[in-house]
């Protein structure tokens, strides 16, 4: 461990996650919700509070540090990146944090839904935590883990290195972001205000996995044109929109293709919002693979789905549109394997495994690659991540502070 070190990973998070900062998908404003920079504006008090002078936060709730270089060499500025907000997949209103000390390896029974139980046996890494503390929700929220536990690790890493100026390092740049759960968190990102060269984002999972592979990602959106009239006198002549929705959504392949159905490298097509009248409906799917030529695979198939359906309605019609969300970032990284051998040797001397895997999801590292700040994942220790079940350990949230210690001075010491 770290000398000198006072882990407060614990009650920032617990802190951070009373604050609601779940972003809304459907809103034309940025960042999506205003109550996301509730949280901007805490964390810049407190960057500022450490002695960070130009924390600060912009109109588009991106929060912007930089802590000095404490070395004379000239070397990369580095970026360490995670986001404020959370998933609209579960409410993250009132979130109630409990913090389990010296987990006993049973059953976690959440108070305010007593249905809700996090086991073993459905998350076997629990069993990895017994005898350690662990951070749950109480049952009717998420936990907010994904991000605010990488928000909490970059933050008691800003503390450690201001309180430590005799480690060498050089520039270290502090991003906050908003909106990385609704795919638009770099949207409004200023890179030049930024000035950083590479960044590593803190969004990832177990204690030592390292991620510099994500999905490729699209969007589909299928508008449904019916025909309207009265339904007392309707024969012969409406056309059902929803009906028309209902059917694409059941012709959709039920043993491979689903998120339900795939795991490892296999990608998938999610439908993940279905809204309309009679009249005219809208349904919204994601499409994912890790080889992004497989996309327009599955989008034919999404295609070819929608028009046969439709074809059996006559007088309905349908606009499908695509829309590139983000891209593999392994293809940017490969261009610089260093960024990922300075982290596998900044684990070594942590004495933590390295473990690298694909995400079976993005981040902002994915689009940050691809706008030219070559940008991997680390580690968090968040679990069950936009459900009812979040809970992370906090002793992996202790070693990911180690880690980035530890990475900021192995890239000093290769300059």
């Amino acid at each position: 461990m770290l000398q000198h070190y006072r882990p407060a990973v614990a009650s920032r998070l617990m802190r951070y996650v009373q604050i609601d900062t779940q972003s809304d998908p459907q809103a034309q404003t940025y960042p999506s919700t205003g109550k996301q920079k509730d949280l901007s504006r805490l964390l810049v008090q407190e960057l500022q509070a450490m002695g960070i002078t130009d924390a600060e936060m912009d109109a588009y709730g991106y929060v912007y540090a930089t802590i000095p270089a404490t070395t004379a060499k000239k070397i990369p500025v580095l970026c360490f990146c995670s986001h404020v907000d959370t998933a609209p997949d579960c409410s993250g209103t009132d979130v109630k944090p409990i913090l389990h000390q010296n987990y006993d390896g049973s059953a976690i029974v959440l108070p305010d839904d007593p249905a809700q139980v996090i086991s073993p046996e459905k998350y076997p890494y629990l069993k990895e935590h017994i005898g350690k503390d662990i951070i749950t929700a109480s049952g009717k929220t998420l936990l907010g883990a994904d991000d605010k536990a990488g928000v909490s690790i970059i933050m008691d890493f800003a503390q450690y290195l201001v309180h430590h100026p005799q480690l060498k390092h050089g520039a270290i740049k502090i991003l906050f972001t908003p909106d990385e759960e609704v795919g638009r968190g770099t949207e409004k990102l200023d890179l030049v205000k930024l000035g950083a060269d590479y960044a590593y984002t803190l969004d990832g999972g177990k204690l030592g996995s390292f991620e510099d592979e994500t999905f490729s990602a699209d969007a589909v959106t299928i508008q449904i044109n019916g025909v309207i009239a009265h339904p007392g006198y309707a024969k012969g002549k409406m056309v059902n929109a929803l009906k028309i929705a209902g059917e694409i959504i059941a012709g959709l392949p039920r043993e491979y293709l689903t998120p339900e159905s795939t795991e490892g490298r296999a990608g998938f097509i999610h439908p993940l919002r279905i809204d309309g009248l009679a009249e005219k409906a809208t349904l919204e799917f994601l499409i994912r693979d890790f080889e992004t030529a497989n996309l327009q695979a599955h989008e034919t198939i999404l295609r070819e789905i929608t028009d046969q359906v439709v074809a059996a309605y006559p007088g309905a019609t349908c606009h499908f549109v695509v829309l590139e969300q983000y891209r593999n970032m392994k293809a940017v990284l490969q261009q610089h394997p260093f960024t990922t051998a300075y982290a596998a040797e900044a684990y070594r001397r942590a004495g933590l495994p390295f473990i690298t895997e694909p995400i079976r999801g993005g981040t902002d590292g994915s689009r940050l690659s691809f706008m030219g700040l070559p940008c991997p994942n680390i580690f968090t220790g968040m679990h069950a991540i936009h459900s009812k079940h979040e809970w992370v350990g906090v002793s992996d949230m202790e070693r990911a502070v180690e880690a980035l210690v530890h990475l900021v001075q192995v890239w000093e010491e290769k300059y």
